[in-house]
């Protein structure tokens, strides 16, 4: 009998804990309190995710370092955010925890996000600290007291510079996004001020991929971390598909429209390699009559909140963007990714397509490339562990049914605002009395099909195969002669891989002392102590007045055309060993029309460039193999050199190249 009890209750107890469970919401069962829980709840967050789950017990400790590796997307900034707002003492109003993040936008993102978490937290105050923004009004906000500072690297010096702070208790450093703080050459800043900060503090580093730089800053800054990795290392979201389609480089720009058109519910990230390009896309594409922008780091602050404001509220579908510029976007529901142009360093490719596929929605990530790129496409699905699908780019004809079916399926949800309109339906069955049911149906889509079928009717085949290698890569054609290819003028330049120059940084130096885009730039063939350079015909002027007084480490730089002044076919190629074909990211800078039905014609685009990377604020600033700026006056473009989010400068070889 007494047993037979002592069972109900041992029951009875079970099925409360049950119970319990069930009322209690996940992330208490963390160990996080209520007050934040309920705010989480507001924004609409019921369950972690699986880096939360993993990461926030360990954190809550506060007792280890700690490296975290998961893809973008999965909610890091909760994973370390939380367990900070449990650990910080808010009746203490002086930094306790210093967040380090590569960007503005992403400041600013992890910023609001602690102040929607901590909001029902007395006494709580969170301070982002950015370039490109007010610094007498960030100081102010320091001075009337903080506990969490989320900074970027360079504005973060500046004000370390001016003695306006005080990390003396300062208890947990984040270094969120560390791979793209080493790769956009942080790690000096990085180590300047972490100096600043006491030696007992605990590091946590956040990351999406693991290339050797982080595994060193992980050994520099930690002791015997705990190491949490969601997934395989490098690995891609397993929420994302990807796609590439093979097209002639003149197609580029033309596959880009037709990749929109067929999809009349896009809303997407297009990534660029430079400013320049991005700049150019963007502007062809508003003039096509599409939805889109531009967001690159020539913007001012202020031009860039407007860009992100216009695409968070969905009243812009294509977002025109470099890799550095777009690290911090967190837009819910972007439906795709579009490569216009593959990316220098494999591991930003994770990057990118983690735009999409965010919080547990899908995606699709595709990829516009020729055929000489199909390789790069290989190593993309051995690093990412994924299969990428070969997809072929819609005729006119199935571009047109897929857009009129999308405005049947709008007209058909179309809310009615039947106190408006009332007044009209009248005169509306008025003008179509003498047609039936049948006849204004037809008569309507055909307003829109008409539209779309005039404008396809004639549209080419796209999708080029493999192999097809006419047009890839105009710089090549015309390799070991004197001269430019068709419409180029071969140039010489005194400066070459001796003065660590990669391809990317050379297209950077170019086009900024230049004054002009990328898309104007043929084939770079970089040598030793010179290297020769194509550039259309009608810019060639324009690149020699602007290089007339330009200097690289106190000598003067000396453009010619190849053949003149002893060099191209006499002396200059011929010290160079004879002329030999380069691969890297070569590709004709010219894209046409035969896609698009809001506007037409040809248009000049950007294809891919010869191995070129992202120019920059700092102009001509080149970097070395640590990352570090060389030449910290940079280029023409000149601006401060330690502008956090505001650099698009190349890297150096830090990363795992192609």
């Amino acid at each position: 009998m007494i047993i037979c009890e002592i069972r109900n209750i041992n029951l009875t107890f079970a099925a409360q804990l049950k119970i319990k469970r069930r009322m209690t919401n996940p992330f208490q069962l963390l160990g996080i309190s209520d007050d934040v829980v309920n705010a989480v709840k507001d924004l609409g967050f019921e369950t972690p995710t699986p880096i939360q789950e993993q990461s926030i017990p360990v954190l809550l400790e506060g007792t280890n370092d700690f490296v975290g590796l998961a893809q973008t997307g999965t909610g890091k900034t909760a994973a370390f955010g939380l367990p900070l707002l449990e650990l910080i003492d808010f009746k203490v109003t002086k930094p306790q925890a210093l967040i380090l993040c590569p960007t503005r936008e992403l400041c600013l993102q992890i910023a609001n996000d602690l102040k929607n978490f901590s909001k029902n937290v007395a006494n709580a105050h969170v301070v982002a600290v950015y370039g490109g923004a007010n610094i007498m009004q960030q100081l102010r906000e320091i001075r009337q007291g903080v506990q969490i500072v989320v900074a970027t690297p360079g504005r973060m010096l500046d004000i370390i510079g001016r003695k306006a702070i005080d990390f003396t208790n300062v208890k947990y450093v984040v270094l969120d996004e560390a791979d793209e703080m080493l790769n956009m050459g942080f790690q000096d800043d990085i180590n300047d001020i972490l100096s600043t900060t006491p030696d007992d503090k605990k590091t946590w580093l956040f990351s999406a991929t693991m290339p050797a730089e982080v595994r060193r800053i992980a050994k520099n800054y930690m002791d015997n971390p705990v190491e949490l990795t969601m997934g395989t290392k490098n690995t891609g979201n397993v929420n994302i598909e990807h796609e590439y389609y093979i097209v002639r480089a003149r197609d580029k720009y033309a596959a880009l429209k037709r990749i929109v058109d067929f999809n009349p519910e896009i809303f997407a990230v297009v990534f660029c390699k430079t400013k320049l390009d991005t700049q150019d896309v963007a502007e062809h594409l508003i003039k096509d009559g599409y939805n889109a922008d531009a967001l690159h780091g020539d913007l001012s602050q202020q031009q860039r909140d407007k860009v992100m404001q216009r695409f968070r509220e969905r009243n812009m579908q294509l977002l025109i963007a470099t890799d550095v510029a777009a690290r911090g976007i967190d837009v819910n529901n972007v439906t795709h990714v579009i490569n216009y142009s593959l990316p220098d360093e494999i591991e930003s490719y994770t990057h990118r397509s983690g735009r999409t596929g965010r919080a547990g929605k899908t995606g699709i990530s595709i990829c516009i490339i020729n055929s000489k790129e199909l390789g790069k496409i290989r190593q993309l699905e051995r690093i990412i562990g994924k299969q990428f699908t070969k997809a072929e780019l819609p005729t006119g004809f199935d571009v047109c049914e897929k857009q009129l079916f999308s405005l049947v399926h709008k007209v058909h949800n179309v809310e009615v605002n039947n106190e408006q309109i009332d007044q009209y339906i009248p005169r509306i069955m008025d003008e179509f009395a003498d047609l039936s049911k049948e006849d204004v149906i037809k008569r309507f889509a055909s307003l829109e099909f008409n539209r779309f079928l005039d404008y396809y009717s004639k549209a080419p085949d796209l999708n080029a195969a493999v192999g097809d290698d006419r047009g890839a890569d105009r710089g090549e054609r015309g390799a070991g002669r004197g001269r430019g290819s068709e419409g180029y003028t071969r140039l010489f330049i005194n400066l070459g891989s001796v003065d660590e120059f990669t391809r990317g940084d050379m297209l950077s130096f170019i086009c900024n002392n230049g004054k002009i885009g990328g898309k104007s730039v043929g084939k770079i063939d970089l040598k030793g102590v010179f290297s020769f350079f194509e550039v259309e015909d009608d810019v060639a002027d324009k690149v020699f007045e602007g290089f007339k007084s330009v200097e690289f480490n106190g000598r003067q730089v000396r453009i010619e055309k190849s053949g003149d002044g002893g060099r191209g076919e006499g002396a200059g190629e011929r010290r160079g060993g004879g002329e030999r074909r380069s691969g890297g990211f070569g590709g004709e800078r010219r894209s046409g029309g035969g896609g698009g039905y809001r506007g037409g014609g040809d248009r000049r685009s950007s294809g891919g460039g010869s191995g070129r990377r992202e120019g920059g604020n700092s102009g001509g600033g080149f970097r070395d193999f640590s990352g570090r700026s060389r030449d910290d006056k940079g280029g023409n473009a000149g601006g401060p050199r330690r502008e956090g989010g505001n650099r698009e400068g190349g890297s150096g070889e830090r990363r795992k190249k192609w």
